[in-house]
């Protein structure tokens, strides 16, 4: 331990990056050491200087930490992909997994196992490398499903960028992910993001810009109180924010959702009681927003959700008693959604109650793309949309 770092321990700061930083090194081993470091303290703060580091497995986060860069220099980017079929069936509660091929695997590598019936939602295994025994990987977290080797069994090291699993008070501030998707292999939002929260209560993420991720940018599944602000997400292949699984009190301030491959902002499964402020949803390869199963009790204002390929605000179909109930829209702009084909500003396509819209502009601004402004099914119910289709809105309202 150098002096540097006793100093700054003693202040509560931990650096990482150059030759003078408590941890010198530009790589996602340096910064885990910092934090490990951190947690023996009971958290505080993990400062990255300037420069790009190099990420193979994932950030993990603890309790009572400031994770922060310098700013937008500050990047850390995800190693190019590794893939390879196992040869063994890789069943429920190994730590282990015998592959065709494990050259390119590393020590301190996140990896995803999977085979082709258990690829997506919960059904991916997430974990990283404790050893390496020629072609047998070992790594730190129960297998969650029995993969087949014959069912086109395989393991990448897609990977979260940061991840957070059952901590608290938590800030990750000041600094830029890039996915580098190019060189990638993709995973699913419920169990990986650039930043992935499970289970987390108390985090603030601002100032953060995550690019070019093989998945969803942001995904935070199982929380209370979670916090982005001013952040941007863009380029990335999934959705750019996936809340989900229960998430409850979620607020979006100041963010900028855009150019992402399906929707800006996916609400998923019971996400009730957020706010969503000022934000950007843009040019996304689905839809602006999409929202469904008991998704409900959430505000929305002063958004502006454009130029989105299918629709700017989708309404998932659910029964009756599963819908997106009891939202309030207020001062939304709504325009220029759609392609070709389908163009609709809001469309509801299932059982959901009592949403309320007000002051929002729904348009088509003369590109013809959003040709329907609203479209109903024939079971919603109680949709205050007086005011808006009075005043603001240009392009069709139908009912199914």
């Amino acid at each position: 331990m150098n002096r540097d770092y006793v100093l700054l321990s003693r202040a509560g700061v931990i650096t990482v990056g150059g030759p003078d930083s408590c941890f010198p090194g530009f790589t996602s081993l340096a910064i885990q050491s910092a934090i490990d470091e951190a947690s023996k303290q009971g958290g505080g703060i993990v400062k990255l200087d300037k420069g790009t580091f190099e990420i193979t497995g994932p950030i993990r986060l603890i309790d009572r930490l400031t994770f922060t860069g310098a700013g937008p220099e500050t990047i850390l980017r995800k190693s190019d992909g590794v893939r390879s079929r196992f040869t063994v069936d890789a069943d429920y509660g190994e730590l282990r997994v015998e592959v065709a091929d494990g050259s390119g695997f590393r020590v301190g590598m996140g990896i995803q196992i999977y085979d082709e019936s258990q690829q997506w939602g919960w059904a991916e295994s997430k974990a990283t490398i404790t050893s390496i025994d020629r072609n047998v990987l070992h790594f730190d977290r129960y297998l969650v499903r029995d993969y087949n080797s014959d069912d086109g069994g395989t393991v990448t090291n897609a990977c979260s960028i940061i991840e957070g699993v059952e901590v608290e008070h938590v800030k990750i501030c000041n600094l830029t992910i890039q996915g580098n998707k190019e060189a990638n292999w993709p995973t699913g939002g419920c169990r990986a993001g650039g930043i992935y929260l499970h289970k987390v209560n108390n985090c603030l993420i601002e100032h953060v810009t995550v690019e070019d991720f093989h998945g969803d940018g942001i995904s935070w599944q199982i929380t209370e109180d979670i916090s982005l602000y001013r952040c941007v997400v863009r380029g990335c292949t999934g959705s750019g924010l996936h809340p989900g699984s229960g998430s409850l009190y979620t607020r979006v301030n100041e963010c900028d959702c855009s150019d992402n491959g399906k929707s800006g902002l996916f609400i998923c499964w019971r996400v009730q009681h957020g706010e969503f402020t000022r934000n950007t949803f843009a040019r996304n390869g689905d839809n602006g927003i999409s929202i469904g199963h008991k998704d409900s009790d959430n505000r929305f204002s002063h958004n502006v959700i454009s130029d989105n390929a299918v629709s700017g605000i989708y309404f998932r179909p659910e029964k009756t008693s599963n819908g997106a109930n009891r939202n309030v829209w207020t001062n939304n702009i709504i325009e220029n959604n759609g392609n070709e084909e389908v163009g609709y500003g809001i469309y509801v396509n299932g059982a959901s109650a009592d949403n309320e819209f007000k002051h929002n502009v729904i348009r088509d601004t003369g590109v013809q793309r959003q040709k329907t402004a609203i479209w109903l099914a024939e079971d919603v119910a109680g949709f205050n949309l007086a005011e808006d289709i009075a005043q603001n809105v240009r392009g069709k309202v139908e009912e199914a």
